[in-house]
């Protein structure tokens, strides 16, 4: 599944879409960077509350598909700009992490 079909799926707000057909093969939940960083796999949906310029530095060394901030976040200017800058996939929704998690989750595996 790409980006955009996931986006399309899960009616997720784009803030950046520059890869919308990269593929989405997996997913990781997660807030702690350190922890995302050595866990979070290459084509990632990463799914994180945190919105600060530090997340594009990490999706970048994981090379995760897209961002998705759950919770209704919104990204601060700094990931905004970042994630236009390197090419970062950075979507959002208002649902919570589980359910988001759960969603996406069913959707890869309708994919299959």
């Amino acid at each position: 599944m790409t980006v955009k079909e996931l986006s399309a799926a899960l009616s997720l707000t784009e803030f950046s879409l520059p890869a919308p057909e990269a593929e989405v093969t997996g997913g990781y939940a997660g807030d702690l960077l350190s922890w995302v960083m050595g866990r979070a796999r290459a084509g990632d949906c990463w799914i994180t509350i945190m919105s600060n310029q530090n997340v594009a530095a990490v999706a970048v060394m994981a090379d995760v598909a897209c961002i998705l901030l759950s919770e209704g976040v919104k990204p601060d200017e700094a990931l905004l700009t970042k994630a236009r800058q390197q090419g970062i996939n950075l979507l959002g929704s208002g649902k919570g992490t589980f359910e988001l998690a759960h969603d996406v989750g069913e959707k890869m595996k309708r994919q299959e």
